[in-house]
């Protein structure tokens, strides 16, 4: 290793101790220093370039909150940064895949509802029982949760344009969607 290279990694190291330390300006300069080549990482694996700067936003934060955990003796910092990329970007387009399912799913019942006969009829009650208890489950959410998944999957907003349109950091729509999401899991469990 080069003088030169050594000394950037020693620079970047430094960075990621005063990050820990709550340094906005070293945060700044990481940002600087990585950004673009983060972003690349994202937008390889979302093909998406909104997607990409959400991922990018997030895993920031990720950064500036986990920056306690960085450790040298396990690799350099824009190695530690990529993999949280790459882990946020996957995480993303599962997220986005799955939303697709369900996007696709819904229009296969609708389908299937048109299709309706006689001979459906015990079908179709039992599926009017369980949207009944979907509902249901649904109206036990507190009513930021209950929003946050409206607009989400029926609205097919991303979790930035909910916080936007909300005035509410991202990480608040993601937690309301976690929890929201745990609780009618639950919910249905019990009732399934």
């Amino acid at each position: 290793m080069d003088s030169d290279t050594s000394n950037d990694l020693a620079f970047e190291i430094e960075l990621l101790r005063k990050i820990a330390l709550g340094d906005k300006a070293s945060f700044e300069e990481f940002y600087d220093r990585f950004s673009n080549v983060l972003f690349s990482v994202a937008l390889r694996v979302l093909n998406n370039r909104e997607a990409a700067e959400d991922v990018i936003q997030d895993v920031f934060i990720q950064i500036w909150e986990k920056a306690p955990l960085y450790n040298a003796e396990r690799g350099k910092p824009l190695t530690w940064a990529m993999t949280l990329t790459r882990n946020k970007a996957i995480d993303r387009l599962r997220n986005l895949q799955r939303r697709a399912r369900l996007h696709d799913e819904a229009g296969k019942e609708a389908g299937i509802a048109e299709q309706f006969d006689a001979q459906n009829a015990l079908d179709n009650v039992e599926s009017t029982e369980r949207g009944a208890i979907v509902r249901l489950a649904f109206e036990k959410l507190n009513k930021d949760q209950r929003q946050a998944l409206e607009m989400a999957f029926f609205g097919n907003l991303t979790h930035t344009e909910i916080a936007e349109q909300l005035g509410e950091p991202v990480g608040t729509i993601k937690a309301r969607i976690r929890r929201g999401m745990m609780k009618l899991r639950d919910v249905l469990e019990a009732r399934l």
